[in-house]
């Protein structure tokens, strides 16, 4: 395994929801563990099943994971983090300033912007703070889908640049003095994601066309974000192992073919493959055979699917949508479990129905438009682009305060300019219940 060798501290995996990026993270960290390194690894995702795939609770501080030697792991919880932020941000002062003040404060961090930065700030400790992981040899990050882990790894930048070009000294959170020693992390954390000789971003895909683009997409903003030693790992290839067995031919070429037809952004990179196994790595005896598995051979005969009653329940659902008139759909899961699939299907079958349809999705790795296809009649197909409703935002909160002094609109302008901005930017173009909005979330 190419992305195994000459490994610098710092690991991230990432890629699209199910390509099998959380049991190659933590494949890794146990093979990196039992080979005598103390190893930490971190769930960013809000959705992490870490504690499963482990076998061992985890919670937001370094936990030692049961029957492997030298691993610890812990899980980010936004929620508990933006509650030791607002503490540590509040109870200093606390007896000291009068109630209107400490009022007004926590009205500041009552927002959805405390808490990504609260998480924000907890991610940024664990790669930045040496003397937080001082006790690792090695720190390897189990991210959120591509989505949110562009956004992720973008904050660091964005809110060194921001706090350098201030001009008020205030932000969504407040006076940024307070800010000083996060934003002295926030600089450091952009050093070691830029540093070949520190970080290494390992993109997990899967031989799927839509896998494969993804992964492009990722590591061409990866690149624009400094982020340049990079590794691409294909999991799931498979072989077919018996040549008279016509579908397991069928999966063998259409992986092949889309390995071929790879796009020119991931051809550059340094590739390993994990073949596609018939006993799937559970718990953490299958984390330990990881990557020596051979591929074997698994028929839906031996799984026990049957299709057929749940295909026609799902007919029947979108049946009954068509019936109830307008209104809005929202399909939502973790990453993998086929959420935009189900979209786009109940969005044609509204559309053949006749109905006006609108398709869209607020993840900022869309790929809406490649599952969807050639649009039919009735059906649009959009995406919420996060950098037209900023300034779509900025443009309209702008227009609204011609009321303001001069010192009034610089300190608005300046709030504009915080990274903060894009949750409240996003949120405002989901759809009203008017014609047939399917909307698919991350």
């Amino acid at each position: 395994m190419k992305f195994l060798e000459n490994m610098p501290r710092v690991l991230f995996f990432t890629g699209k929801g199910g390509v099998g990026k959380t049991s190659t993270a933590c494949a890794t960290a146990v093979r990196q563990a039992s080979a005598g390194e103390k190893v930490l690894l971190v769930s960013t995702d809000p959705a992490s099943n870490v504690d499963e795939v482990l076998e061992t609770r985890l919670s937001g501080e370094p936990t030692a994971v049961n029957q492997v030697n030298n691993l610890f792991a812990l899980n980010i919880d936004p929620r508990a983090a933006a509650a030791a932020y607002w503490a540590k941000a509040i109870d200093p002062y606390r007896g000291v300033l009068p109630d209107a003040v400490l009022e007004n404060m926590e009205e500041q961090l009552s927002g959805a912007c405390t808490l990504e930065v609260a998480a924000f700030d907890a991610f940024t400790e664990l790669l930045a703070d040496e003397q937080v992981t001082a006790a690792f040899d090695r720190v390897i990050f189990d991210t959120a889908p591509t989505g949110h882990t562009l956004r992720l790894l973008s904050l660091p930048k964005a809110w060194t640049g921001f706090v350098q070009d201030s001009t008020t000294g205030e932000s969504c959170l407040g006076p940024l003095a307070a800010l000083e020693k996060q934003t002295a992390l926030y600089a450091r954390a952009v050093e070691i994601l830029a540093d070949e000789s520190q970080t290494r971003l390992v993109l997990i895909t899967r031989p799927d066309g839509a896998a494969l683009k993804e992964a492009a997409r990722t590591s061409g903003e990866l690149l624009e974000l400094g982020i340049t030693n990079q590794h691409l790992v294909v999991n799931g290839v498979f072989t077919a192992t018996d040549a008279n067995d016509p579908v397991a031919i069928a999966l063998q070429t259409r992986g092949r073919n889309a390995l071929s037809d790879m796009p020119g952004q991931l051809r550059h990179l340094p590739v390993s493959t994990i073949a596609m196994s018939a006993n799937p790595p559970i718990g953490l005896e299958g984390l330990k055979t990881f990557f020596d598995q051979s591929p074997g051979k698994a028929t839906a005969e031996q799984e026990g699917f049957d299709t057929t009653s749940e295909s026609a329940d799902l007919n029947r659902f979108i049946d009954g949508l068509a019936e109830s008139g307008r209104g809005i759909v929202m399909t939502l899961g973790k990453g993998g479990v086929g959420k935009t699939s189900i979209a786009v299907m109940i969005a044609r079958r509204l559309a053949e129905q006749g109905l006006p349809v609108t398709l869209t999705t607020t993840d900022p790795a869309a790929h809406v438009h490649d599952a969807v296809g050639q649009v039919t009649d009735n059906l649009v197909v959009e995406r919420i682009n996060p950098v037209e409703e900023i300034e779509r935002y900025r443009t309209e909160v702008l227009a609204d305060a011609a009321h303001l002094d001069d010192d009034g609109r610089a300190l608005l302008e300046e709030d504009l300019r915080s990274p903060c901005i894009e949750e409240i930017a996003v949120f405002r173009p989901l759809p009203v219940p008017c014609l047939r909005p399917i909307t698919a979330l991350p």
